[in-house]
Order: C-alpha cells, then sequence, then structure tokens
C-alpha cells in the first residue's frame, strides 16, 4: 500500500516531464502521462480513490514544472 502512495506521488510527475522532453510540446507530453494513468486505472492498479487523486495532483504538478522548463528554453 505504502509503494502505491509513494508511486503515486512520483510517477505521473515524471512521465509528464520525460514525455515534454521528448516530444518537445507540453499539451502532448501531459496528453500521454494521462493516457498512460488512465490505462493504469482501468486494469486495476489504481482501485483506490485516494491513489486516484494523488496522480491528478502528480499530474498538475509534473505539467506545471514542465511549462516552467518549456518556457526557461523558448
Amino acid at each position: 500500500m505504502l509503494v502505491k502512495l509513494i508511486l503515486a506521488i512520483i510517477i505521473p510527475a515524471l512521465l509528464v516531464v520525460l514525455f515534454t522532453r521528448v516530444t518537445y510540446s507540453l499539451y502532448v507530453g501531459t496528453g500521454l502521462a494521462v493516457a498512460l494513468i488512465l490505462v493504469s486505472i482501468f486494469k486495476g492498479h489504481g482501485n483506490e480513490w485516494y491513489v486516484i487523486l494523488i496522480d491528478i495532483v502528480s499530474l498538475v504538478v509534473g505539467f506545471l514544472y514542465a511549462k516552467r522548463m518549456v518556457g526557461k528554453f523558448k
């Protein structure tokens, strides 16, 4: 249980940043990360409501960080 919480905090934010760096697009990177998180939820890996909520918060934090990162490069 604790491992799922820690991964829910870290993984979505890292996915957004990684996909943004690879695709050079903030919205495509965020969309890919959201798609992966949705697939994992539908497969049953995030079946508790608080894990899903932490995933969403982590995606938002990753989006804000990637937005700041993209702004520095332009």
